[in-house]
């Protein structure tokens, strides 16, 4: 079992403005309680399981969804197969309304498939939906994803974007991570990660602390939280989270927002790129680079712009749109 030996900071009756000048600058997990406990969808799930369930068929468009399904001995836990080669559960694209009924005929099973339908546009494949059950913290402009399945566990991950998650049917158990716990974590390979993004490879729920000794540093400083509908959960990038659905049908809602420079890069393309060309290098060399990534990218001796003029054009400064331009079509050179 998992203690937490830290806090998340729990907030009621937030608004818009709160969020976005007292939470997000902290960079910490949050909490929001009942900040969507008005939807129609978690009134519904709060009432009965089959109305809420009659609620969701009734915006679907059959439109295909990205499903996945593990067998039942994989008791809920989506990883990677044995071999780290692959995944230890199948895809498949099925519409809402079958996964839903799968989903029912499954609920009294003691130990059934795992089945989840992951990251679904919102706006694509239940179209009406959103404007019956809208976020009031963040933008319009920022889409909603949708997640829906049965009692599973993703493994401890890290997103690329800031995320909101909002319970509205059945229960959702968070463990978080500090990215500083990164080295405890036991990170998986990074090309065959079942959600995109490298896992932890110690199983949350059973550790071997055999196996992975340094895993106790991670859970020392963990942050555990169990949401219920209506709940939210605010999971700054790039903080790393296990999330665990508690219930035979559990329904979430996540907005992905930020985490993105220059609209289309995000920091993590940065690191795949250093992990190619700099983590290669002899140690005597990747000292050498630490300092330069140490002065240019992390400032740790200041801001490296400070000694040149103030209107100084450069990429240490600000860039004009030609500059970024020409900056831009090298990298996109080198790349190719």
């Amino acid at each position: 079992m998992v203690k937490a030996l830290s806090q998340i900071t729990e907030w009621t009756d937030i608004n818009a403005a709160q969020f976005h000048s007292e939470v997000i600058p902290l960079n910490q997990p949050a909490i929001l309680r009942s900040v969507v406990s008005d939807w129609p969808i978690v009134e519904m799930a709060t009432r009965s399981s089959a109305e809420a369930i009659a609620y969701l068929k009734s915006f679907d468009q059959n439109t295909p969804m990205y499903t996945i399904v593990g067998d039942p001995k994989i008791e809920g836990r989506f990883f990677y197969s044995d071999d780290l080669s692959d995944v230890n559960f199948q895809r498949a694209q099925a519409t809402l309304t079958t996964v839903l009924d799968q989903l029912s005929a499954l609920s009294d099973y003691k130990n059934p498939h795992a089945i989840a339908i992951q990251a679904a546009s919102v706006r694509d494949g239940l179209p009406n939906f959103e404007n019956k059950n809208r976020l009031p913290l963040l933008d319009e402009s920022v889409a909603p994803t949708m997640w829906l399945g049965n009692a599973a566990i993703v493994a401890p991950h890290y997103d690329v974007h800031d995320n909101i998650a909002c319970v509205v049917m059945g229960r959702r158990k968070f463990t978080l991570f500090p990215p500083e716990q990164i080295a405890n974590l036991y990170v998986g390979p990074t090309l065959n990660a079942p959600g995109g993004v490298p896992i932890s490879m110690v199983d949350l729920k059973k550790p071997d602390f055999d196996q992975y000794p340094n895993f106790k540093e991670a859970l020392a400083v963990a942050q555990v939280a169990t949401l219920e509908p209506g709940d939210a959960i605010f999971i700054p990038t790039p903080w790393w989270h296990a999330v665990e659905a508690l219930d035979p049908i559990n329904v979430l809602i996540n907005y992905w927002w930020g985490g993105l420079q220059e609209g289309t890069l995000s920091p993590n393309h940065s690191l795949l790129h250093s992990m190619l060309t700099v983590a290669k290098l002899s140690p005597a060399q990747r000292e050498s680079w630490r300092h330069f990534f140490d002065y240019f990218v992390f400032h740790t001796s200041g801001d490296p712009a400070a000694h040149l003029p103030s209107d100084t054009k450069d990429i240490v400064s600000e860039l004009t749109p030609d500059q970024r331009k020409s900056i831009y079509e090298f990298l996109r050179g080198k790349l190719r």
